[in-house]
């Protein structure tokens, strides 16, 4: 069997039509291509697709039965020759994207929308880790892009363009300790367990880590749960609580005597200068930096 999608396009064409020379007209071919078409079709399948009694052919019940998944496999086949050309022209087979936890509440899907629209068939997959753990996605090629916080020291391979702020508040349970004070001195959360989102590997010390005592998750969504149950006081992004009226209630926000307890942070996307782009790492790289254009 040696089907065709030219052979699948006529026979679509004849049901939708009605006939062998209505379906010719709308294909720009003559009759005589059309019924040999069909014929062909026929032998391949072993199948008589058509009734040939009186002056227009009828489909058979086999014939309807296939033409129910005609259309469908039309699709397929065009978005596999689109996908196919966009291969050829250096589209990546899968686009790796590493969001770091804190930053899931920032509008990070907007970015990818646009590759979607851009790059219908590319394989975009998404991953959630600590900051520490996304460069090193980034190091090893498990991820191309990396959606983290400023750092203070780059690595040597790393390239980035900022994309916005993020805000991080310090906050505690409602039935916390720390809440019956009106401000916190950092001797007070020194000596108060904190809930860090940190790295899986346990070599690597958190950051923004303040107290002696500390229990570490990988995700802030962990954190947020136990600072609820009142078993530590945590930092989480700000946009969370804004978005969760329940958050709103049972969390205070802390208020410490010596710094500001707000820290913001740039959020950049990253990228190994040392790894090859293809052609929707590129058109992502160069949206966000005409985005940075547009806004100044």
């Amino acid at each position: 069997m040696n089907l065709n999608q030219e052979q699948l396009m006529i026979f679509k064409t004849v049901i939708e039509t009605g006939s062998f020379s209505a379906a010719a007209r709308k294909l720009g071919k003559v009759p005589s291509a059309v019924s040999m078409s069909i014929a062909n079709l026929e032998i391949d399948l072993n199948l008589k697709l058509f009734e040939r009694i009186g002056r227009e052919p009828i489909p058979t019940a086999q014939a309807m039965t296939l033409f129910e998944k005609t259309e469908q496999l039309l699709v397929e086949m065009n978005q596999w020759k689109q996908h196919a050309f966009a291969l050829s022209s250096g589209l990546e087979s899968a686009l790796n994207i590493v969001v770091v936890s804190e930053l899931l509440h920032t509008r990070w899907t907007e970015y990818v929308a646009v590759l979607e629209q851009q790059f219908p068939e590319l394989q975009i997959n998404i991953f959630t880790a600590p900051q520490e753990d996304a460069q090193k996605m980034l190091i090893n090629g498990t991820a191309q892009f990396a959606l983290m916080f400023e750092r203070e020291q780059l690595e040597s391979n790393e390239q980035f363009v900022e994309l916005k702020r993020q805000a991080l508040i310090p906050v505690s349970s409602i039935h916390s300790p720390l809440t019956q004070h009106p401000q916190l001195s950092f001797e007070h959360i020194l000596q108060s367990r904190q809930i860090v989102v940190a790295s899986r590997d346990k070599t690597i010390r958190p950051e923004l880590l303040y107290s002696k005592t500390y229990w570490r998750t990988d995700n802030h969504h962990s954190a947020c749960a136990l600072i609820l149950q009142n078993l530590g006081w945590g930092v989480l992004p700000e946009e969370m609580l804004f978005e969760n009226p329940y958050l709103q209630q049972q969390l205070k926000i802390l208020d410490f005597t010596d710094f500001t307890p707000k820290f913001e942070y740039f959020v950049d996307l990253v990228w190994n200068r040392e790894s090859q782009q293809g052609a929707a790492a590129r058109f992502l790289i160069n949206h966000v930096r005409n985005q940075r254009k547009s806004a100044f």
